[in-house]
């Protein structure tokens, strides 16, 4: 399955770094640059149960390819959603039934990074595109 555009961004930029620390910093870089969402997309209904960080997901379908938008006030979860949205956005719903969650962390040497409760919160974050995608078919 090929990857999307930034998610292929996101790995070479990830693999050219070395060290932990900056994989770190680059990690909060991606952070940053996630758009923010609007005032009225930050609400309850859009919020992701399962994640211990308030973390909002909104997603459309745009020509049969899914572009999802996120946000979170916890830095270190805004640069991990930011790069799991460069591997979903873009993709149809069935690609995103197939997303590796683990595997794309540990592409981008982050595994490290994933600790039980942020594994679950990604997790959590991945299962609401799912569910978004299904509502939509």
């Amino acid at each position: 399955m090929s990857l999307p555009v930034d998610a292929m961004a996101a790995l070479q930029a990830f693999q050219a770094v070395g060290g932990w620390e900056q994989r770190a910093r680059m990690l909060m870089q991606w952070g940053e640059r996630l758009p923010a969402l609007a005032d009225d997309e930050k609400v309850d209904a859009n919020l992701v149960q399962g994640c211990e960080s308030l973390v909002w997901l909104v997603g459309h379908l745009q020509d049969g390819h899914w572009q999802f938008a996120a946000s979170s006030e916890a830095r270190m979860i805004r640069g991990l959603v930011a790069l799991l949205l460069a591997r979903v956005n873009g993709v149809s719903a069935d690609e995103l039934q197939a997303v590796d969650l683990p595997g794309w962390f540990a592409q981008l040497g982050l595994s490290r990074q994933l600790s039980p409760s942020r594994t679950n919160g990604l997790n959590a974050v991945l299962q609401r595109m799912r569910e978004l995608s299904h509502t939509h078919n």
